[in-house]
């Protein structure tokens, strides 16, 4: 509970426009909203530019949010949007390959040390992308449920079966992956 009165505290701070507040919010919040771009997009490199994408909305949205408790899903939402306006462009511009991202996605990437193992990225990549967007929300961001269901703007009960379709989903592609080696 102390780290969500921090959280609240330095949004409101940052309400108020104290100056040292925003760059703090960003250290604490910037590492995991890269993780979860990274994991959507599966480019480091993009994800940085996504993630500056979603500073510059929550720098715009942030003296309109009514609720400084609701930071948590509220910013991931805006993450979530951000990856959904570069999807919808990248599917409008036909230069734009997902072979190209997974070229980028293989250069050297400091997240892959805090993932457990290699094959768990990999079938988080092969994972499409409505499941692998609720396992990196729910596991690898470590948000509640609730959280979860207000990012994805669904009911609780569709997040508990997409994570449970996610994670067995994952468990094949892991599988299979293992026996082909």
């Amino acid at each position: 509970m102390g780290e969500d009165r921090h959280n609240v505290l330095l949004v409101v701070r940052c309400q108020l426009g104290e100056r040292e507040a925003f760059p703090e919010l960003v250290r604490v919040w910037h590492g995991p909203v890269w993780r979860y771009l990274r994991g959507m997009v599966g480019s480091p490199h993009l994800a940085d530019d996504l993630a500056q994408e979603v500073w510059v909305a929550v720098v715009r949205g942030l003296p309109r949010l009514r609720q400084p408790e609701r930071f948590t899903p509220w910013l991931f939402t805006i993450a979530r949007r951000t990856v959904a306006n570069h999807l919808r462009q990248a599917y409008a511009t036909p230069e734009t390959s997902w072979v190209e991202a997974d070229t980028v996605a293989a250069d050297d990437d400091p997240l892959s040390d805090v993932l457990n193992t290699m094959e768990i990225e990999a079938g988080l990549t092969g994972l499409p992308p409505l499941e692998r967007e609720v396992l990196i929300l729910f596991h690898l961001q470590d948000l509640p449920l609730a959280a979860c269901a207000e990012v994805l703007d669904l009911p609780t009960g569709t997040v508990k079966s997409r994570l449970h379709r996610a994670r067995r989903m994952l468990r094949n592609i892991l599988i299979e992956r293992n026996h082909e080696a």
